[in-house]
């Protein structure tokens, strides 16, 4: 035991040396023909025998150098998809057939992801994705057919065809798993997509038949749905004894840092099992597939440009292939409905049809998981059916409980989390329905919120004071221009259709004012003392040139934005929020500075009209003796039954729509990846990640004083697009 792979000995009968001579025959420099029965012999290694880690290490090693000559990495991925078309063409197959298959998929998953970790070239040329010319073909497989092509047909066509049991749950998982290691070839490219990219896995994928798309689209969002659980009683002895020491639980466990074996999260003493590795798995693919872009740029636009800007000159004219997953997932329908085209005829396919009613209550349940959250928003982002789907529900706060949850916790969680989960909110609010009947449904109480007791509140209350919280949250940590025009692009929205806003609600919607007062003032000071000593003595100015002005611009704008919301809730919805009267009754002080600013004054008009209405209301009914609380809300309550909105003055209702931008793939393609590595279970090489920077911190420990701009070139959040309807 522990000699070099490639000196096998034959004489020794014992199992540990046949598996020896197996694996030191296969990374070897002697080529043994596809046909050969040694790649038998080499899938139908058992389980449970051991193999020394650093023995692992040399075998990789070997391999990368003589897979040059022997193309042995082509040839058992080959044979894996052998194994795979049994399986599927043979529904009585044995389990002897299911576990050869997950042999070769064990085998080819570790070389091949050493193989990618450890490219000495931008097109991988270790990898060898052809047969030597003088290679015999054979009838299954064409000499000069693809190999990747050949290989993600054989894994996409099990996955999409092939019903998930006890028995084939293992299969299942580990092709998945072989899936984001033959795609992690993005990670080696840069985060923007370009032409030279090689991918050769993920294109396979993509040039997949439209059939075949669309069958293995539903398959993976049904594992989402469906969540199966790990067999416990699974004849493999990976499942029932976690202990065992096997050949390649030993190579997940003891030697994650140089190889992979798809289930080390099972058998890791330090990680944690999750209840369904397929649902989990089945998300991580998906969102890799629905994301991929792959990029192609004519030659007649490269030749006008110089080296200075190739760069770019390469995104300006970057163009994209049609993405058929990505279609594929923005046109599946509801099961329980026919999809009908604009002159009412239906039409049955092809398309995606899914279980509206399950992916709601699942995302609902799931929304804690970050892949999660990224799924909900590809399905509103792009996907109108399900989009007009969720805003019927009834039920909304299966879905915004756990996000409101997720945003109240937003120190816990990652910067990209909390966009996500704002432009969510921001789609959602575009509907005018969908803030209405927000305010209708009443929580009775919301045991997250430890700040106050909050009891019979309206859902659309709940929403108001998470946004603002949000945004206070932002003023403090991250500073993001951005995530706060989000909160109050949503708040904009939802302004006009505002129905009996609690008291609580009503209150943090006027301190937003307040605070945001107090920046500007602050930065307007600023700006004065650099006006002061610049007429003194402008040498000794060390600020930054137009620092105070952008500051004092961008606290500008958030002003008269809060104003534009206040005064849409006046105009629209004044008689049914008499608890919003009172708050501003109660702290109209906070007006009065801005009652003359030639930025402000128009906008303080109507709050002034309202507040002279009310205010004269209550003096005329003022008596000896305090006046309680109670009292002055009944006045209130009173007068808004015959307001009539004589004197305001009407403004345009500002509408905020999300757009996704031009080149949304620098954020969503590195994201995607970050999210996968974090939650697939297994390391990838660090020093040879391009995607985004390999010393970043996990998604839980952002650095609070980096802002958007700071992160936008290493794939992390970038500005995408809100736009205000005229």
């Amino acid at each position: 035991m522990g000699a070099v792979p490639s000196t096998p000995r034959r004489t020794n009968s014992r199992p540990q040396d046949t598996v020896e001579y197996l694996i030191g025959t296969f990374v070897g420099e002697e080529s043994f023909p596809i046909s050969s029965d040694f790649w038998q012999k080499l899938i139908e290694l058992p389980l449970s025998l051991q193999w020394p880690t650093d023995s692992v290490q040399q075998a990789c090693e070997l391999l990368a150098t003589n897979n040059y000559k022997t193309r042995h990495l082509a040839k058992i991925l080959i044979h894996m998809a052998w194994c795979l078309q049994e399986c599927i063409t043979n529904s009585g197959a044995s389990s002897l057939t299911y576990e050869k298959a997950i042999n070769a998929v064990y085998v080819s998953s570790v070389f091949l992801k050493h193989l990618i970790e450890n490219a000495k070239s931008d097109r991988i040329e270790e990898l060898c994705l052809s047969l030597n010319d003088t290679e015999s073909a054979s009838k299954e497989f064409i000499g000069d057919q693809n190999v990747e092509v050949f290989v993600m047909h054989s894994v996409l066509s099990f996955i999409g065809s092939v019903n998930v049991s006890d028995e084939k749950y293992l299969l299942h998982v580990e092709l998945l798993n072989f899936m984001l290691i033959a795609m992690s070839t993005q990670l080696l490219s840069g985060p923007s997509p370009r032409p030279k990219d090689f991918n050769p896995f993920i294109d396979a994928a993509m040039a997949q038949d439209s059939a075949l798309v669309i069958v293995v689209m539903r398959k993976l969002l049904l594992n989402f749905i469906s969540r199966p659980n790990l067999p416990l009683n699974s004849s493999y002895p990976i499942f029932y004894d976690a202990n065992q020491s096997g050949v390649f639980q030993r190579v997940s466990s003891a030697a994650a840092n140089f190889v992979l074996m798809p289930f080390n999260y099972l058998v890791s003493s330090t990680s944690q099992g999750s209840e369904s590795p397929l649902a989990d798995c089945s998300l991580n693919v998906l969102l890799i597939l629905i994301h991929y872009r792959k990029c192609i740029v004519s030659n007649e636009s490269l030749a006008s440009g110089d080296n200075v800007s190739l760069d770019s000159l390469l995104k300006e004219n970057a163009t994209f292939y049609d993405n058929p997953y990505c279609k594929a997932l923005e046109n599946a329908s509801d099961v329980e409905f026919d999809r009908v085209d604009s002159d009412g005829n239906a039409h049955n396919g092809p398309f995606v049809r899914l279980p509206f009613a399950l992916l709601f209550d699942t995302l609902g349940m799931c929304l804690a998981d970050e892949g999660s959250v990224l799924l909900l928003y590809s399905l509103l982002q792009g996907n109108s059916d399900f989009l007009e789907y969720v805003l019927v529900r009834t039920d909304l706060d299966t879905l915004l409980m756990p996000i409101l949850e997720a945003l109240y916790n937003a120190s816990t969680r990652s910067s990209n989390q909390i966009y996500m989960l704002l432009i969510i909110l921001l789609i959602l609010s575009q509907d005018s329905s969908f803030n209405a009947s927000i305010h209708k449904l009443i929580l009775p109480t919301v045991p997250w919120y430890k700040e106050r007791l909050l009891h019979q509140t309206s859902l659309g209350s709940l929403v108001v004071i998470i946004l603002i919280r949000t945004v206070q949250f932002n003023l403090s940590k991250l500073r993001d221009v951005y995530l706060h025009t989000t909160c109050l692009a949503t708040l904009a929205n939802m302004a006009p259709h505002v129905h009996r806003l609690s008291s609580y609600a009503s209150q943090r919607l006027v301190s937003l004012f307040d605070m945001l007062s107090r920046k500007y003032n602050r930065s307007a000071e600023l700006k004065n003392i650099k006006v002061d000593n610049a007429k003194t003595d402008y040498t000794e100015i060390n600020f930054p040139a137009d620092d105070a002005p952008t500051e004092i611009h961008i606290y500008t704008d958030f002003l008269r934005l809060v104003l534009e919301i206040l005064n849409a809730t006046l105009s629209y919805a004044l008689p049914r929020n008499p608890e919003f009267i009172y708050a501003i009754m109660h702290r109209q002080e906070v007006f009065q500075p801005f009652k003359n600013h030639p930025r402000f004054n128009e906008l303080l008009e109507n709050i002034y009209t309202v507040l002279d209405f009310f205010n004269s209301r209550i003096d005329a009914q003022r008596m000896d003796g305090d006046w309680s609380v109670e009292k002055v809300l009944q006045v209130i309550i009173n007068n808004c039954r015959s307001w009539r909105g004589e004197g305001l003055k009407m403004f345009t209702q500002l509408r905020f729509t999300y757009e996704q931008e031009s080149h949304p793939e620098e954020f969503f393609i590195p994201y995607v990846w970050q999210l996968v590595l974090s939650t697939c279970g297994f390391n990838f090489n660090a020093g040879v990640i391009n995607l985004f920077p390999a010393n970043l911190p996990s998604e839980k420990e952002e650095d609070e004083d980096t802002t958007v701009d700071d992160k936008q070139p290493d794939g992390e959040a970038q500005k995408l697009a809100i736009y205000i309807d005229p």
